[in-house]
């Protein structure tokens, strides 16, 4: 469960990094707030994937790629377009709350629900496996946005363009990785 948990979440990893390094300051209360979401969707994608059974689970893999890159790059182009404003009017993007917060949260445990599906099949225990993955989905989260802060003042401006791009790198990954 340890290793399934660092593969799902290592997405979330690269999500908390790529939008912490252009956020000016992130509290501790933001990365708690996008840690746990991060770690709560993954659990719970886990569960419903457990719950969805075969044809729920072949019914979205035709379309859960597609749905992961619209999400991240929807997210990761603003982030773009936030940076080439200017610094006039300026507003970074907070990843931590609102719709940028369920669309990541969403984009990036998609990958969960087969890993339920699986897991049934292993007659594993849901709810433990939901916890650890959850749990160990936050950690790897948190880490991330702590890192991405320290990028994120070493890059200074830059860092909202690479944060941007990562997003839509990670996009463009599942959308290859799933059509291929």
């Amino acid at each position: 469960m340890l290793v399934i948990g660092l593969g799902v979440s290592l997405d979330c990893l690269a999500v908390a990094i790529a939008g912490s390094v252009s956020m000016p300051g992130i509290s501790a209360r933001q990365v708690l707030r996008a840690s746990v979401a991060f770690g709560a969707f993954q659990a719970g994608m886990l569960a419903l994937g457990w719950l969805a059974g075969n044809s729920m689970v072949e019914l979205i893999g035709r379309f859960d790629h597609w749905v992961a890159f619209g999400l991240l790059s929807l997210v990761g182009g603003k982030m773009l377009w936030e940076s080439w404003r200017g610094a006039e009017g300026h507003e970074s993007v907070d990843i931590t709350r609102g719709l940028p917060l369920l669309t990541l949260s969403i984009a990036t445990s998609i990958d969960s629900l087969a890993v339920g599906l699986t897991l049934g099949f292993l007659e594993s225990s849901i709810p433990i496996a939901a916890l650890i993955i959850g749990c160990i989905t936050f950690l790897v989260s948190a880490v991330g946005f702590y890192a991405g802060r320290k990028i994120g003042s070493l890059l200074g401006r830059w860092a909202e363009v690479l944060g941007g791009l990562v997003l839509i790198g990670i996009g463009v990954r599942i959308l290859v990785t799933h059509t291929t």
